[in-house]
Formats: structure tokens, C-alpha cells, sequence
């Protein structure tokens, strides 16, 4: 293959001055500040990047809101650490299946993982595996075109009523998608598969539920501001619910983000309508409620008609600061006929690394990995940055932050070891990489190649008056690539 000559005698040809070989898995912001911040940091350092899909840039490709285009501006600044000369992105390349954590640790002297979290934290309550209940992030993933759920096809148009369990940022933004006009969607890069789905949908009614009141709310007062500006929308929420408790100011006294939300909600209450019109969309927050169990229906067996909500009161958390939510033993039901539950993303372990189950984070000091000898012994070699490291939280800019932490470990690091010993030709790095893949012939994607579908999504959005018309597909992604 073409890229396995070209890069090996690329590495070759510069490895007598880049000695540093360092691999960082996952091409998403964690991923790309750790390579842009190590190039700053080593001049000696060669960076490989590698994502198991053939498209770099993780959430915020599939995780951004199509109508958020300002934040994917970060995408060039990405690509331009994609094209300095020590650094290589190399896709659809999987950790634990196209390769072993054991085989980068034996070539390269710094494995940075960066993957993020693929999967869902789950409830454990009966009916969850019901057709018509779905994790946010699949449905966030088959309207941003992801190859893994492009096929996903929610039902949108056998019901008039979604119920979204949480209120943070995503829950907000699925809720936006459901209830926005398909016709502001149009323009932007939302995947046509779902926009399609959009235009026929008989969603007309969003309840946004949460387990404590208006003033825990997990959002951001920008979104919650977004989402409230939708034209000709109807906002529903309870009065009872909007009386606040001196604990409640406590809590919002110490955040402001919190106060701001507080006083967003209140606002629209008071200037909502008091009944929705015929055909109006609807926004329902409701607080004080936690699942207790999905409800199936009577007519399609197998598919979900409802959810059955206790009723929650707060109580004082012991040290947080933090009110927390208990059952009061009362009991509700909602009718819906699709769920969307936002209650966080969870990291995915493989094999050979530590990794702490309840958390769903791999156990670590400032990004150094903990060996799991249950000693506070760091691995060497083994670092950690992004939602792996910290959890599924913060903005695409916290992980600068944890990047510039991480990446202060591996240079304090470095400098320990011996000078004399250094790193000249040890690991064999890139050519290590590129060898054990060809030989297990294996399709990898360089950034040039992804450069070939950016400008067919591109060329496609186009015709159509859209940024971009995303590939979604595994086949035609690594199809185009071969041309």
C-alpha cells in the first residue's frame, strides 16, 4: 500500500532528529491539544494520532449540534496540527482490535489515550431495552451522520409526545432538534437521513425531566436561551416547581451559572401563554422526578408508551454543598412514545489498562495512568487526557486545560529519566505502527485521505445549499478514500 511506504521512509528520514515517539489514541479535542501542546513542548517528538473511524475530529463532528457551526470552528486549528511535518493521523484504526495497548506501549515511548467515552451510563430499571427508548448519544450520533448510527431510525412519526430524561447541555440540544422548524435545519450540516425524519416527524410535545428542581438545573444559560428562542414555542412549567428553598439559594449563591438558569426558567414561565394553541410546539421542564420504570404499550408489543416517574423531594448531601434527590414513594405517568435518556456518556476499558469501573475513568495523577496493582504506582509511559481521564464533562476548551496537565506529566517525566539513555531509536514508532498494520492489512485512512471526503461533504452540501452533506456511511467513507 502506497501510505505504509511513503510514511515509513518519511520516519526514516527524520528520525535521526525525532527520537521522541509518541502515539496519542483518539482524534477529538483531547486528542488534538495533546499533539499540539507535545509539539510545542519537544522538538524531538513525533506524534501519531490514530481514531478508530476514518474521520478525525470526534464530538466535534459527531457530537456538536448541526446548528452550532461556530464551535466546529476549532477544526481548523486541528487540521493545522494534522499537517505539521511530526505529526500523522492515521483512521480507522481501533485500539484493541486493529491493535493492542501492549504493541503501541512496545512502540512508542508515549501513548497518550485520548478515546473519549462510546458509550452510555444506564438506569437498570425494567423496560429500559424497549424499541422506542434510546441513549441521547445515539440519537446525537445518527443526526450528526455517525457511521455507527446512521441506520439508527427513531420512530418520529407514530407519536405527537418525547420524554428527555435529564437537563444538561445535550438534553437541551435534543430536545432543540425535535422541536426547531426542519426548515432552519436545512442549512446546516445535519445528516439527510435526519433531516428527512425531521420533516415528517409528529413530535410536537418535549418534556425535559429531571430528577431535582430548576435550581440544580445542568445546563448553560446559552443553551437554555437557545432553546427558549425557538419561534412560536410553548413553555410549560410548573409553578409549584419554581419555589426555591434557603438551601436552593445557598446552592445558587455559590454558582452563578445556576442563579442565571434559575432566573431564565422563572422568566418564562411568567411570559409563556397559559394554554398551547392547536399544532403549537410544546416544552415541558419538569422537575422533582425520577424514572422508575418504562411503560410498554398495549398496542405495539415490545415498544415503549410511557414512563412511570416517582415523585422526589431534595435532601442536604453530606460535604458537597449539593441538595440531592430521594423518592418520596408517589408515583406518575407520562404517555410518550419515544425516550431519549441523557444521563451520561461512559467511558469503554480494553484490555490491559487500569480502569475504575464505578467512576468510568481510568484511575490517574495529573493524566499518569495508575498501575492497578491497587498501588499509586504510575505506568511508564501510559497517559491519560479528556473524558477518559476526568469524566464526561466540561466544553470542548476544558480540555485544553487537561491536555496542558496531562502533557506537564510526560515532560516532568522525561526530564527524570537518564539523558544519557535518552530515546534514540528504542521504539520504533511509526514504522512499528504502519508494519503490524499492513501485515494484518489493515485499510488506514492519513489525513490527506480524509482531506478526499471532506471535499466530496463539501461538494455534496453544495448542490443542496447545505456547509456539508456528510458521508455516513463505513463503506462510503473508506471506499472514496481508495480513489
Amino acid at each position: 500500500m502506497a501510505i505504509f511506504g511513503a510514511m515509513i521512509a518519511r520516519t526514516f528520514s527524520t528520525a535521526t532528529i525525532r527520537s521522541l515517539r509518541v502515539c496519542v489514541v483518539g482524534s477529538g479535542p483531547a486528542g488534538f491539544y495533546t499533539a499540539e501542546k507535545m509539539l510545542k513542548a519537544h522538538e524531538e517528538a513525533e506524534i501519531d494520532i490514530i481514531d478508530r473511524l476514518p474521520t478525525p475530529f470526534g464530538l466535534v463532528r459527531s457530537g456538536v449540534a448541526p446548528d452550532h457551526p461556530e464551535t466546529k470552528i476549532v477544526i481548523n486549528q486541528f487540521s493545522r496540527v494534522a499537517h505539521n511535518e511530526r505529526c500523522s493521523f492515521f483512521g480507522n484504526v481501533s485500539l484493541g482490535s486493529s491493535i493492542s495497548l501492549s504493541e503501541l506501549r512496545q512502540n512508542y515511548h508515549v501513548v497518550v489515550l485520548a478515546y473519549g467515552a462510546e458509550s452510555d451510563r444506564v438506569l437498570g430499571i425494567p423496560g429500559e431495552d424497549l424499541s422506542g427508548v434510546h441513549s441521547a448519544r445515539e440519537f446525537v450520533w445518527w443526526y450528526n451522520g455517525h457511521p455507527d448510527f446512521s441506520q439508527l431510525a427513531p420512530d418520529l412519526k407514530n407519536t405527537d409526545t418525547a420524554i428527555v430524561l435529564g437537563q444538561g447541555n445535550v438534553a437541551l440540544d435534543v430536545a432543540r432538534i425535535l422541536l426547531r422548524p426542519p426548515v432552519e435545519l436545512a442549512t446546516t450540516d445535519i445528516a439527510i437521513h435526519a433531516l428527512a425524519a425531521l420533516r415528517e416527524s409528529s413530535i410536537r410535545k418535549v418534556y425535559l425531566v429531571g430528577r431535582r428542581g430548576p435550581a440544580q438545573a445542568a445546563c448553560t444559560a446559552k443553551e437554555l436561551r437557545e432553546i427558549l428562542a425557538i419561534k412560536n414555542l410553548y413553555v410549560n412549567i410548573k409553578q409549584d416547581h419554581l419555589r426555591i428553598t434557603s438551601a436552593d439559594e445557598e446552592e445558587m449563591k455559590n454558582n452563578r451559572i445556576r442563579r442565571r438558569v434559575f432566573d431564565l426558567l422563572s422568566k418564562a414561565s411568567l411570559s409563556s401563554q397559559t394554554h398551547p394553541s392547536s399544532g403549537q410546539p410544546e416544552l415541558h421542564f419538569t422537575f422533582f422526578r425520577m424514572p422508575d420504570k418504562f411503560i410498554e404499550s398495549t398496542d405495539i408489543s415490545g415498544h415503549v408508551a410511557g414512563v412511570n416517574f416517582e415523585k422526589t423531594t431534595l435532601k442536604g448531601s453530606a460535604g458537597s454543598g449539593n441538595q440531592i434527590a430521594a423518592g418520596n414513594g408517589e408515583y406518575e405517568d407520562l404517555k410518550c412514545g419515544l425516550v431519549l435518556k441523557s444521563i451520561g456518556y461512559k467511558s469503554i476499558p480494553v484490555d490491559g489498562l487500569p480502569f475504575d469501573h464505578s467512576k468510568g475513568v481510568v484511575p490517574n495523577i495529573r493524566g499518569r495512568v495508575l498501575s492497578s496493582s491497587g498501588v499509586d504506582q504510575p505506568e511508564d509511559g501510559l497517559y491519560v487526557c479528556g473524558w477518559l481521564k476526568r469524566g464526561p464533562t466540561g466544553i470542548i476548551a476544558t480540555n485544553l486545560y487537561d491536555a496542558e496537565e496531562t502533557v506537564a506529566s510526560i515532560s516532568e517525566d522525561i526530564k527524570k529519566k537518564n539523558p544519557a539513555s535518552g530515546f534514540a531509536s528504542t521504539k520504533p514508532g511509526r514504522e512499528g505502527l504502519l508494519q503490524l498494520l499492513e501485515n494484518r492489512k489493515i485499510q488506514v485512512v492519513a489525513f490527506s485521505d480524509w482531506e478526499k471526503i471532506d471535499s466530496e461533504e463539501k461538494r455534496l452540501g453544495s448542490l443542496i445549499g447545505k456547509p456539508r452533506e456528510k458521508l455516513s456511511s463505513w463503506k462510503e467513507l473508506l471506499e472514496l478514500t481508495k480513489k
